[in-house]
């Protein structure tokens, strides 16, 4: 599976829209049925209206019923790794537990695997709110 969602990701990162920073990333993530959803960033010339590709993805998931995500995968036109940013990774614990993978993929192929919780420390989230 892990195989299948970088090759998405892969394919995501090519249908970006980042004319301003020309940093694309693409991201694929797993629901906990084992659905796959992808997404890229698309930027705006007012910047802060820029959507990440992981928030592309989440709004995707969400928008097919599912609610759950299982692992995450983050490749960008970097030679780096590159993580979420922070509002990012607060989206994904909406809908993750912090013990959720997230596999950053650079250039050459090679892996880093990543938990929201090393991410994200020190997180608010539904369990900090009587519901």
């Amino acid at each position: 599976m892990l195989a299948q969602m970088h090759a998405l990701a892969l394919t995501a990162v090519t249908q970006a829209y980042s004319p301003y920073s020309h940093f694309k990333v693409g991201v694929c993530l797993e629901t906990a049925s084992g659905q796959l959803f992808s997404g890229c960033n698309i930027e705006n010339a007012s910047y802060s209206l820029t959507l990440c590709a992981e928030s592309a993805a989440i709004a995707a998931m969400v928008t097919a019923g599912q609610q759950r995500i299982q692992r995450l995968v983050i490749v960008s036109s970097g030679e780096d790794f590159c993580s979420p940013c922070g509002a990012c990774r607060q989206r994904l614990l909406e809908f993750a537990t912090e013990a959720m993978e997230i596999h950053l993929f650079n250039q050459a192929g090679d892996c880093r695997v990543h938990w929201l919780s090393e991410l994200l420390p020190f997180s608010f989230g539904k369990k900090d709110l009587p519901c």
